[in-house]
């Protein structure tokens, strides 16, 4: 394929950080690059370089075609104001389900498709995604998938879904250590030669740190020698002239092993594997406690004359953990919104504890101080207090600079961990959490995950990964049809019973079939034992769905 552009030797420092340095990658045309690495690591940093809107002042972009147009999406957008809709554009958006309402008026997700429809719609030569499945509920992003495979341009895309750059990407760049390293296949295949490679190279440092003591270990003998000879040259009355010559002989050997030696080191020279990136963080809860947390009477919203949901009822116990879940629109953040009291119902109640202690963490990264710094954001008055801010955003991954660093400088990613911050220094009892995921590295997540796991205050969660609100809730509000249904999740128990079932079945289903292996279509049997095999199946199906 024909080569589109060349990055050659970039460098970028923010604030005394240097974001990345030496940065070369190579783009061809029908390329689907996927850019990886931590919060922070410069990853919209790179594609803003790209597009122009950010200037390269160390190292060069080199365009290899002119007049390639270019498309970017952002992450996040306070305002958006679609220019002419198209044809194309207003069939993604009707296929979407994307209202015609103010772009402030609709829902995260709805914002996200609204962003997505414009910039696929424009057909450029070259299109930049970032963190393109924020938001997206799983048929949205399954759809997003197959726009990807079918566009004829070049993208370029910033993601930490792990499956859908499995699914749509051609070549990774991964930012590692202030490095871009360059990998032809997908996430996975990726990430296989990168512990490859790390096995490697620790294997090599072993080496080199043998061959590094067994040289100091020549040399400090050959130290000895010359010690030796010239503490002989003079001692030895008549002969101290012939050990003189012998000492500096000995010197001159040494000289010559020890320039030998270094010369070898040079060539062999592996640096130790670093550890890998790791965050770490609790949120507790106070000591507050009571039966009820939250109760929902016969609630009631509509929206541009829409029935958005009404007839709502449930409770929320304390010490329960709900998923909220549904596709995009259907009134998940509305509901956290009247929950808050940050909107009002068209009918109905809600009562709250007055001994709840709620922190709401939005899907908004525009709503910090973005001025300041976590200095000036986590300000305490004692050095303990501060050492305390500046250890926990450590363990978030925050480089040290990042304290006196603006928040509006920051990535979306360090922006949500300054607001999980938040939480985790102040101790609630209640948490909202309205797509927390969102943003975050790979890390933060799964530890995210295991925090909320282990968290024992109440928990109302909006996502739409699945396998993350499997490991941290017990209940969901599922949003279907105007209406919101409580139900229990399945317990371990029942986990453990649906896999005793599932072992039962496959071995019916191998005895019916050895039966069948017997028998042709013409005996009478076949027919009843060939419907049970059928029955079988697809029992077996629906339960490895479920688990």
């Amino acid at each position: 394929m024909q080569e589109l552009f060349k990055l050659q030797n970039i460098n970028y420092e923010i604030v005394d950080h240097t974001l990345f340095k030496s940065v070369n990658g190579t783009v061809h045309n029908g390329d689907v690059i996927g850019i990886i690495g931590k919060n922070g690591a410069g990853k919209s940093t790179l594609l803003q370089m790209i597009t122009g809107n950010l200037p390269v002042i160390n190292g060069k972009i080199n365009w290899l075609q002119q007049h390639v147009s270019i498309e970017m999406v952002e992450q996040e957008s306070e305002d958006f104001t679609a220019r002419h809709v198209g044809i194309e554009e207003a069939g993604m958006l009707a296929k979407w389900k994307v209202p015609s309402n103010q772009y402030h008026h609709l829902s995260g997700g709805e914002k996200l498709k609204a962003r997505l429809a414009k910039g696929l719609s424009q057909n450029a030569h070259l299109l930049l995604l970032d963190e393109p499945t924020n938001h997206l509920d799983e048929q949205s992003t399954k759809e997003l998938v197959e726009h990807i495979k079918q566009y004829k341009g070049t993208i370029i895309l910033v993601s930490h879904d792990r499956y859908f750059l499995d699914e749509v990407v051609t070549k990774i760049w991964s930012l590692e250590d202030q490095k871009l390293i360059e990998h032809k296949g997908n996430y996975t295949s990726y990430m296989k030669v990168r512990e490859q490679r790390r096995h490697t190279q620790q294997r090599d440092y072993e080496k080199q740190q043998q061959l590094i003591q067994k040289i100091e270990g020549q040399l400090n003998e050959l130290n000895t020698w010359s010690q030796k000879a010239h503490a002989a040259s003079t001692k030895q009355e008549g002969f101290k002239e012939y050990h003189r010559v012998k000492a500096k002989r000995t010197d001159a050997q040494i000289k010559s092993k020890r320039k030998r030696l270094e010369k070898e080191l040079e060539h062999s020279e592996v640096e130790a594997v670093k550890p890998e990136y790791e965050v770490r963080f609790n949120i507790n809860a106070n000591d507050k406690r009571g039966k009820r947390v939250l109760e929902v009477n016969n609630l009631k919203k509509i929206i541009n004359n829409h029935v958005l949901f009404e007839n709502v009822n449930f409770t929320i116990q304390h010490g329960e953990k709900v998923a909220l879940i549904g596709p995009n629109g259907s009134g998940k953040t509305t509901l956290l919104k009247i929950l808050m009291g940050e909107e009002t119902s068209d009918g109905g109640s809600v009562w709250i504890s007055p001994s709840a202690n709620i922190g709401y963490l939005t899907q908004e990264v525009f709503d910090l101080p973005l001025s300041k710094t976590p200095e000036e954001l986590f300000f305490r008055p004692t050095y303990v207090e501060r050492g305390k801010v500046q250890s926990l955003m450590k363990h978030l991954g925050f480089e040290a600079s990042a304290w006196k660093e603006p928040i509006q400088k920051m990535s979306m990613g360090e922006r949500v961990k300054c607001k999980l911050m938040v939480y985790i220094l102040e101790e609630k009892d209640v948490l909202i959490l309205d797509e927390p995921t969102n943003h975050l590295d790979l890390p933060t997540r799964e530890q995210l995950e295991k925090t909320l796991s282990n968290y024992d205050g109440t928990l109302l969660i909006v996502s739409h990964d699945r396998y993350f609100l499997k490991k941290t809730t017990s209940s969901s509000l599922e949003f279907k049809d105007s209406r919101i249904y409580k139900q229990l999740n399945e317990t371990p128990s029942q986990i453990g019973a649906n896999k005793e079932l599932l072992l039962k079945l496959e071995a019916e289903r191998q005895e019916v079939l050895g039966k069948l292996s017997f028998m042709t279509v013409k005996d009478s049997q076949y027919p009843d034992l060939d419907a049970r095999f059928n029955g079988l199946t697809k029992q077996i199906n629906q339960l490895k769905k479920d688990l």
